[in-house]
């Protein structure tokens, strides 16, 4: 049975066995290896298959998910594969593969499953269909495209809509807003499901009405949870996407959509057989990267998508944040120019890693995002009918647009629900008790955060600012009235906003969603001989890359 991630099949032999490939490192297989070949060709005629008007291309990476090949001047390539094991392409500069014409994702993959997925019976969502033989020749069709070295890539992470109006959800709030945007493709970091994976089809044509090429990494919710151990738990998903993971080239830079999520075993105990996970590269994964990254020039920006943080303010539980951290740096370090995202933990976070962290080539930023599903969905309903869904951390749900420049990048919040602007949020923090109910029941909304204060309170009251993209590289300053600005202390708390938001309206989120610590709030104590009167609070915002959003409340202090 022909897979629909085969771009064409050749049903001839490719000649000799001396073909000239550059394989980087020898391949390491079980017995039953089966050794694949094929042709990596220019489609300039559209027919899909090779021939003497579709030139093979040379120099073209091809992997099987840990050794990586070039092709050579015939564009021919040649590797060993397990079975269950994907072969892919690794899309050059100035190339594009074929995108499916409902969903534009791209179909780069073959996947070597004879047999289909072991024993289906057992998975709740259909896995890989037998694939049958290996054919003779496994073709990549790839056309030219213009790529520019300053360009932009839209990111998201977490979807995750557990019922069909979730996936509505999806669809009204964040990829209405995706579509104004410029950009040459997009990723999703994982969790593009909340375990119903029946939901995918519907899901991707969604996406696919933005009209770019669209990558995806898979997350702990993208799993068939019923499967053993990790060699089965991504089946739907390669069914689906063609590759557990793998690797794409645009306009000089190298993109990584990994998996991180390790999968030790299905608990029948649990809701939906849900097992317990740790957040893993592994090493033929790692293996992978250094491969790929044997090839990518030096000075130019490699960048990796994955699901677990590498770290999280959240904690260091091997669900939560990844394990293998140093060896995957120490695996990158062969590059200067990296950053890498994620997703998982529904806030947002910036984290830089050096020598100490194994990382040898500078400084690595990594960045856990904001996700598209913001509290998972939670709060009270907008007048769309959406859930406001603020995060945990105080942050918006929305996405982040990836700008790249040669070996340079920038990243911006884009915050679902405020079309302009909406960098910060700024309000008052009191010593009051915000969490007691009496006290709940005793003020209207709001007006614990953003006052009248009597001047008698002053002294124990805190602006805090919510600088949603901020992070330690960001500065933040405060001006009452006519005064000068003030640098504001950054301080790891939470957001009053959220508890206050989440106490009154309980019903309306997620049982497990609470206000968590966040990374981007700054405070500063007001003047306790601050007078009586109406007064403005300007606020002034920097971000690493020298880009300032200012925000402001009005504080009414009374006698």
């Amino acid at each position: 049975m022909e897979s629909k991630f085969d771009l064409t099949r050749r049903e001839t032999l490719v000649g000799a066995t001396a073909l000239g490939l550059t394989l980087v490192v020898k391949p390491v297989f079980a017995a039953e290896a089966a050794q694949a070949r094929g042709t990596v060709f220019e489609d300039r005629d559209g027919s899909g298959k090779p021939g003497p008007s579709n030139p093979g291309i040379e120099g073209v990476m091809v992997s099987n998910g840990q050794d990586v090949v070039k092709t050579d001047a015939q564009g021919r390539w040649s590797l060993n594969v397990a079975e269950g094991e994907s072969l892919f392409v690794i899309k050059p500069t100035g190339w594009m593969t074929p995108v499916d014409p409902d969903t534009n994702l791209p179909r780069f993959a073959h996947i070597h499953a004879p047999n289909g997925t072991p024993d289906p019976g057992r998975y709740r969502f259909a896995g890989l269909a037998p694939s049958g033989p290996l054919p003779a020749s496994i073709d990549f069709a790839l056309k030219r495209q213009d790529e520019p070295r300053k360009f932009n890539a839209i990111l998201f992470a977490d979807p995750q809509p557990e019922s069909l109006a979730e996936v509505a959800y999806v669809r009204d709030d964040v990829v209405s807003r995706a579509t104004d945007v410029a950009a040459a493709f997009g990723i999703t970091h994982g969790d593009i499901m909340f375990d119903d994976l029946s939901f995918y089809d519907r899901f991707n044509k969604i996406i696919g009405t933005i009209g770019l090429p669209w990558y995806n990494c898979c997350g702990n919710h993208d799993m068939n949870l019923e499967a053993a151990d990790n060699t089965l738990s991504r089946e739907t998903f390669k069914q689906t996407f063609g590759a557990r993971y793998s690797a794409f080239q645009y306009g000089g830079a190298t993109f990584f959509t990994l998996d991180n999520v390790d999968y030790l075993g299905t608990d029948p105990a649990r809701p939906n057989g849900f097992g317990k996970y740790q957040g893993k590269f592994g090493d033929r994964q790692l293996t992978f990267i250094r491969n790929v990254l044997a090839n990518v020039a030096k000075d130019s920006l490699v960048v990796f998508s994955f699901h677990i943080p590498l770290k999280t303010l959240q904690g260091d539980d091997p669900a939560i944040a990844n394990t293998d951290n140093r060896a995957f740096f120490e695996a990158i370090s062969s590059h200067p120019h990296t950053a890498s995202f994620c997703g998982h933990t529904h806030t947002n976070e910036h984290w830089y890693f050096g020598a100490a962290d194994g990382y040898a080539a500078g400084e690595h930023h990594h960045h856990v995002m904001s996700t598209v599903s913001g509290s998972w969905w939670s709060g009270p309903f907008d007048e769309r009918g959406i859930p406001v869904t603020v995060q945990t951390d105080g942050a918006p749900n929305g996405f982040k647009l990836l700008a790249v420049d040669g070996n340079a990048f920038a990243v911006t919040l884009m915050p679902a629900h405020e079309r302009e602007g909406g960098h910060m949020r700024v309000l008052l923090d009191g010593q009051l008790h915000r969490d007691a109910p009496e006290v709940m029941n005793e003020f209207p909304a709001g007006a614990l955060l953003h006052g009248p204060i009597a001047r008698s309170m002053a002294g124990s009251t805190r602006v805090v600012v919510n600088f949603f993209d901020g992070g330690p590289k960001s500065v933040v300053e405060l001006a009452v009235g006519k005064g000068a600005f003030t640098a504001m202390t950054r301080a790891e708390k939470k957001d009053p906003f959220v508890v206050e938001l989440y106490a009154r309206n309980e019903r309306a989120k997620k049982p497990w969603v609470k206000p968590n610590n966040s990374s981007h709030l700054w405070e500063l104590t007001l003047p306790r001989d601050i007078a009586v009167g109406t007064h403005q609070v300007k606020v002034r915002a920097t971000d690493e890359y020298g880009r300032t959003a200012v925000g402001s409340m009005v504080l009414e202090v009374t006698g």
